[in-house]
């Protein structure tokens, strides 16, 4: 009864600490990238004199779960889970200290579930077992998602860079300066990639020179798309070589790689199917076609 009880408080806090985390916005910022990426975006609120007895119980709760986290892996630190969140997208939703919460309330979870699976049967090797096993998987379950956005995130913005490309060559080549451009841009589009442009453009703005701005954003991104295209800015602002050009050029080369990628996913479409086929229709269409001749077959014999 004891541990159903803890059991029962562990699953309730985990609840109540991952409800927290979506619920409440940022109030914290961490690292200069986080206040550039809500640079003339987001409202600023005031700050109330006294707050509520929740938030006050919540805060040290947060900070013990994250100080927990670290402990298990003292590679992991606040500036890596921020970079992480911010490719992801993900960095307006949860803060790092958040983030790292929910990973040592996954865990607190995971142990607590796996006592209580593993006690089922009776004491025995079962139990510590499926409690490292689950407190695992509270662990990872968090990187596993933010990692999962990430990828869609870099498929997204690979789709959307050629027309952005497109449209700043546009621009560039109507007058306006790059940064006028990249403002333009974020105007026009919406997504992923509009999010990035917008939050290199803030760098700048706040004092990053455009060169570092750009490599920031090429680190975040990670895709040879994002990487080739700040390549080439940076290399024509050192040799003064025509914008326009450039930038037309990197859209019809995004735009060829677009289609190779898309011509690869086809090609691969059919091997995918094998699995399935073989394993899912293959036995349906054997038990109707050759069912009734074995049928036949023991009415004979």
């Amino acid at each position: 009864m004891l541990l159903l009880a803890l059991a029962v408080c562990a699953l309730g806090a985990a609840v109540f600490i991952v409800g927290e985390l979506v619920s409440l916005p940022v109030r914290e910022r961490e690292t200069s990238i986080r206040r550039a990426s809500i640079y003339g975006k987001a409202k600023r609120t005031q700050e109330t004199d006294g707050e509520s007895l929740r938030e006050r119980a919540l805060l040290p709760l947060k900070e013990k779960l994250a100080g927990l986290v670290l402990r298990l892996n003292p590679k992991w630190s606040v500036e890596k889970i921020s970079f992480r969140l911010l490719s992801a997208g993900l960095n307006r939703r949860i803060s790092p200290t958040g983030f790292l919460a929910l990973k040592g309330a996954g865990v607190c979870g995971g142990v607590v579930l796996g006592a209580i699976f593993g006690g089922a049967g009776g004491i025995g090797i079962g139990t510590p077992l499926f409690m490292i096993a689950l407190g695992g998987l509270g662990l990872i379950a968090p990187d596993i998602i933010v990692d999962g956005r990430a990828r869609a995130r870099r498929e997204t913005i690979k789709a959307q860079l050629p027309d952005a490309l497109d449209l700043l060559a546009v621009s560039v080549e109507a007058g306006l300066g790059f940064d006028a451009a990249i403002a333009k841009l974020t105007e026009q589009m919406d997504g992923p990639l509009a999010e990035e442009f917008a939050l290199t453009l803030s760098e700048i703005r706040i004092g990053e020179g455009r060169a570092e701005a750009l490599k920031k954003m090429a680190e975040r991104v990670d895709t040879p798309e994002i990487s080739n295209f700040v390549r080439s800015i940076i290399q024509a602002d050192q040799f003064g070589i025509s914008l326009g050009r450039i930038l037309r050029v990197q859209a019809a080369d995004t735009r060829i790689r677009r289609q190779y990628a898309a011509e690869e996913k086809a090609m691969k479409a059919p091997i995918k199917m094998l699995f399935p086929t073989v394993i899912f229709i293959f036995p349906a269409m054997f038990l109707v076609i050759l069912g009734p001749a074995v049928l036949n077959l023991k009415k004979i014999f």
